[in-house]
């Protein structure tokens, strides 16, 4: 299974949050940190919000933070809502459909297992096993250009 690209945004926005501890980042901040499309992540933040992964604080001071704890982040909760709806064979709901042996196919119950096999090592994962004792993840994250730090970036002291 190829998890999307969106899906990929996603583990990466939360992992940045993550190592930031509270404090607010901005999707541009996060973007042009890793090289990644500011408009596609854009649209992954919002989408991380609305399912209650990321809070979004508008206004004066706005960016963003995880929602709750980077241990209480399944990454199995996290590939499931970016991945919903993404077929894994075109005989799968949502697929495209024309297979000509679908009715008679026993791959359908053996790629539908190895799906919830799939999703079921995602899930013994949460978003801080990921970063926790990561120090190079730590150090590229809070890695900021001489005279470019977001202002309220704190000490890694």
């Amino acid at each position: 299974m190829k998890l999307t690209d969106r899906t990929d945004y996603a583990f990466r926005e939360l992992m940045y949050l993550a190592v930031n501890g509270g404090r607010l980042a901005t999707v541009a901040e996060i973007a042009a940190r890793y090289g990644i499309s500011h408009s596609h992540l854009t649209r992954v933040v919002w989408a991380r919000g609305r399912a209650g992964f990321v809070e979004i604080v508008r206004g004066k001071g706005s960016g963003l933070r995880l929602a709750r704890p980077a241990e209480a982040i399944a990454v199995g909760a996290v590939a499931r809502s970016m991945e919903r709806g993404i077929p894994l064979a075109e005989c799968f709901p949502g697929g495209a459909g024309g297979c000509r042996i679908e009715t008679c196919c026993a791959l359908k119950g053996a790629l539908a297992e190895a799906e919830a096999a799939f999703f079921a090592v995602l899930d013994r994962f949460s978003v801080d096993d990921l970063v926790q004792g990561n120090r190079e993840l730590r150090a590229f994250v809070l890695a900021w250009p001489a005279g470019d730090p977001p202002t309220d970036a704190r000490s890694e002291g």
